[in-house]
């Protein structure tokens, strides 16, 4: 199926975050476009203000008129992680409707595009927003399909006037598959999403088939010491190895300073208004990019420098002197520990609270050990239920699966019903609440607590 035919998109699934991304891209287009997800959320109501018709029941007899008759001018997308049961998904598929994934789909609306691929189990999505954000500053210009709600654009697509496309790249499902980018960046290979690859071998291959899927004469980027066994551009944090390093990296009033260097070449004195070393190392390789469009130092500068980050990925809910609360999506424990680190690194002097929510079951079975030993770094933990997302449970796999291994003494179970109560009773002066379920609708409840 061509772009150009595309007239009717109904999404199974549109409350997802790059799902709704592409809904706004087909609205902008001109087409009618429509959705289903099980669960109302702020992205759901921004769609509807959009004049984008969201239902919350799964039922063929409430779609619109349009997709009730096959055309071929409809395309169906979904995400896997709707049931194989869904009743709409079904429907659409009884009636021969063109479907396709929402990864196939991105690479239809990508191929006559420059892509800038951005890949990695973790550190993909702030990564493809500075990128983004760096050619939209700097005037370079793009359109760009992320990962998270950027806070300079209040989106999670931009429209540009160029062929330039930034893409966030997800492995999940092996959909990065479907991209053959002009850039491609790998930002990390570490095993998750066992359930679709059984080990971190399978995860590994499927991120060495992507980097091999690069344009004719494009450009392959990747973190120093990953697997990846093909020529490309290396980089890194405080290296000797890499290509290209940040080095000298100091924290000056909440703000992140470091030196990006290859050789002879250096650009002192960068600032990132962004915490974390793990987040210095994306935006080295946001600056390689800019490098090889040929962005001068001076705009790339002024575009780190006026990055305002990424809706939950370390965002300050609550800072003032007596409270600090941040909010974060990481949901692996790499991601986990790069959070914890680099909370301890701004505030040392804090006791840390973490509200930790795990996200799916398959995961916390895989890396139960894992979460343990990072969420053990806190001084009080809270660890909530599981959040199914797309699995059914796993017999004698829950919450305390992870809390009868931490090693700290101050921590607890709690639900959703009951965190609120919870909090109320204990002594808070840095808290943390991260996951990637629906613990981001605790967020404005435990801000009016805190605050």
């Amino acid at each position: 199926m061509k772009l150009a035919h595309i007239k009717n998109v109904y999404l199974v699934g549109i409350g997802g975050i790059g799902m709704s991304g592409l809904a706004r891209y087909f609205k902008n287009r001109g087409c009618e476009v429509a959705g289903y997800d099980k669960t109302e959320t702020i992205l759901t109501k921004e769609l509807i203000a959009e004049e984008i018709p969201v239902t919350y029941f799964d039922d063929s007899a409430l779609l619109p008129d349009t997709f009730l008759v096959h055309d071929p001018s409809t395309l169906i997308i979904y995400t896997p992680a709707i049931p194989k049961d869904s009743e709409i998904l079904n429907y659409f598929m009884e009636q021969d409707f063109m479907l396709r994934k929402r990864a196939q789909v991105l690479g239809i609306i990508s191929a006559s595009s420059f892509t800038i691929g951005v890949a990695g189990t973790h550190g993909k999505t702030t990564t493809s927003t500075i990128i983004a954000h760096l050619l939209k500053h700097s005037g370079y210009d793009c359109s760009a399909f992320l990962g998270g709600i950027s806070t300079n654009y209040q989106s999670n697509i931009l429209f540009g006037k160029n062929n330039v496309m930034v893409i966030e790249a997800d492995e999940f499902d092996r959909s990065f598959l479907t991209l053959h980018p002009d850039i491609a960046i790998v930002t990390s290979m570490d095993a998750d999403h066992l359930d679709i690859y059984g080990d971190k071998n399978h995860i590994e291959e499927s991120f060495r088939l992507y980097a091999s899927q690069v344009k004719r004469g494009g450009k392959l980027i990747f973190k120093y010491n990953l697997p990846i066994q093909k020529d490309g551009i290396t980089y890194g944090v405080n290296s000797t190895s890499a290509d290209y390093t940040a080095h000298n990296i100091r924290i000056q009033n909440g703000k992140y300073i470091f030196d990006f260097k290859n050789g002879a070449l250096e650009y002192k004195d960068m600032c990132l208004g962004l915490a974390g070393l793990h987040n210095v190392e994306n935006a080295t390789a946001a600056i390689i990019v800019g490098m090889l469009l040929q962005i001068p130092e001076e705009k790339i500068r002024a575009a780190l420098a006026t990055f305002a980050g990424v809706k939950r990925r370390f965002e300050y809910i609550v800072q003032n002197e007596k409270m600090v609360y941040i909010d974060d999506y990481a949901h692996h424990p790499e991601e986990l520990r790069a959070c914890i680190n680099s909370v301890r690194q701004m505030y040392p002097s804090k006791k840390l609270t973490v509200i930790f929510q795990p996200h799916l079951f398959s995961r916390t079975k895989d890396f139960a050990q894992e979460f343990s030993e990072v969420l053990s770094l806190a001084d009080q933990l809270i660890v909530m239920d599981i959040y199914p997302a797309r699995e059914l449970p796993i017999e004698g796999v829950d919450a305390n699966l992870i809390l009868n291994q931490v090693s700290i003494a101050n921590k607890q179970l709690a639900s959703k019903e009951n965190l609120m109560e919870k909090l109320a009773n204990m002594e808070i002066e840095l808290l943390l609440t991260v996951g990637a379920g629906d613990i981001d609708t605790m967020v404005k409840p435990i801000q009016e607590l805190v605050g």
